[in-house]
């Protein structure tokens, strides 16, 4: 029954730019109806609709949304091809270089968004990436490389291109200090933009986890606002569920963003987020390594109340009292590919929003985008938030401090 179902439909390539010639869709067509053809660096997936049976496991298979099927008899007869460009590379299913010079050198961010490798060969764990089974998994696609912004040793810094520059504080969230990251995906639900947003929340050990949020409510859990200070894998999540998304929002640090540009200039599919909202960063922790620091200290996590960072201290506090001591003791639990980092503001944002430059209480917003214009108008027009003045000096001095310290860190590592 299931198969003259099917038989009534056939495949097509509806959208030829998400693919990323992985070859997938050729290993389980049963028919033949799909080949490939290498041509240099020119890969070509070739669809031929006579041998279509119709039976829809090239669609499944597709992480991209490539395939689909439709009526066979709404389309002629047909030989679609698809060409990719690939890297140049060493040899057939030796794409493991990204492994080499990025991931072996701990020059590597922990972004996440290789992860995208079409048959989950590369995997994220607390910020560190592995690639088990590589050579049984390998599709010779090279996403990874083209989406690793190491490889590409990108790298930006300073303010970038901004709009507006703002100071407010939301007046209907508490976060970590102007609740504007809350308030900022409440409006953007609340205006239709997105429909969901990926956040960082935790658990009672503050070990970070992606959570979807869909509705304002969610923003008042107290373990979503507020900074953890681990890395995320807001970006493994984002690529787990990109094929079935709808209008999407994300929250992350720097090279999460920049990480987010890379996956949208390859594969359009990703464009389906909408606004993608940038924390200050001048380096971030691997949970494990953090979690370390503070069973050194005799913290007990689970009455860690906030995790600061301000004026060179790092500050914990808790449910009986305050730890400070000064952040350079954090240093050797610092990501490692945290130390070539240039970016402060993630210039690549709709929008960055830190505390830096505004009063206690209020937060520093770096206007990027037109949509995330309309949307502070519209917290604006609403009433939603308190405005102040910034004082943009300090942020551009902490701007010029990271990349000083990325230089130095430069000089003294032997670069591939």
């Amino acid at each position: 029954m299931m198969q003259k179902l099917m038989s009534k439909y056939i495949a097509h390539h509806v959208n030829p730019d998400n693919c990323v010639g992985c070859r997938m869709c050729v290993e389980v067509c049963p028919s033949n109806a799909l080949s490939s053809k290498f041509n240099g660096s020119i890969l070509t997936i070739i669809l031929n609709s006579e041998l279509c049976m119709g039976c829809g496991a090239c669609v499944d298979t597709c992480p991209f949304n490539v395939l689909e099927l439709v009526p066979r008899d709404e389309v002629e007869t047909f030989r679609m091809e698809i060409d990719v460009l690939r890297p140049e590379k060493v040899e057939k299913r030796k794409y493991y270089m990204i492994a080499r010079k990025v991931v072996d050198t701990s020059y590597c961010t922990g972004c996440g968004a290789c992860t995208v490798c079409p048959p989950n060969g590369i995997i994220w764990k607390d910020g560190v990436i592995d690639f088990p089974d590589w050579v049984k998994l390998c599709r010779d696609c090279a996403i990874c490389i083209k989406v690793c912004q190491r490889y590409k040793s990108i790298f930006k810094s300073g303010i970038g291109e901004v709009i507006e520059v703002k100071g407010a504080k939301s007046k209907r969230f508490k976060g970590q200090d102007g609740a504007m990251v809350l308030e900022f995906v409440a409006c953007a639900l609340e205006m239709g933009i997105i429909d969901t947003a990926l956040m960082v929340s935790r658990d009672e050990k503050w070990k970070p986890i992606v959570v979807h949020v869909k509705h304002i409510d969610q923003l008042k859990s107290e373990r979503i606002a507020g900074s953890k200070y681990s890395i995320a894998p807001v970006l493994p999540e984002l690529n787990r569920i990109i094929k079935k998304a709808g209008k999407l929002a994300i929250v992350g640090t720097p090279c999460i963003v920049t990480g987010l540009r890379l996956l949208q200039k390859e594969i359009p599919l990703y464009n389906k987020v909408k606004l993608a909202i940038s924390l200050f960063c001048m380096e971030n922790f691997r949970y494990s390594s953090l979690m370390e620091f503070l069973e050194e200290k005799n913290i007990d996590v689970t009455k860690v109340k906030k995790f600061n960072i301000k004026k060179g201290k790092f500050i914990v506090e808790m449910e009986d009292g305050v730890f400070e001591c000064p952040i350079k003791e954090l240093d050797e639990h610092a990501s490692s590919g945290c130390s070539y980092c240039t970016d402060f503001t993630g210039v690549d944002s709709d929008v960055s929003i830190g505390s830096v430059g505004t009063p206690d209480g209020y937060s520093t917003v770096l206007i990027r985008s037109k949509i995330a214009k309309d949307i502070y108008n519209y917290m604006i027009s609403k009433g939603y938030i308190e405005e102040c003045d910034v004082n943009m000096k300090v942020v551009e001095k902490l701007c010029k401090f990271k990349v000083k310290k990325a230089l130095k860190k430069e000089e003294n590592t032997l670069r591939f």
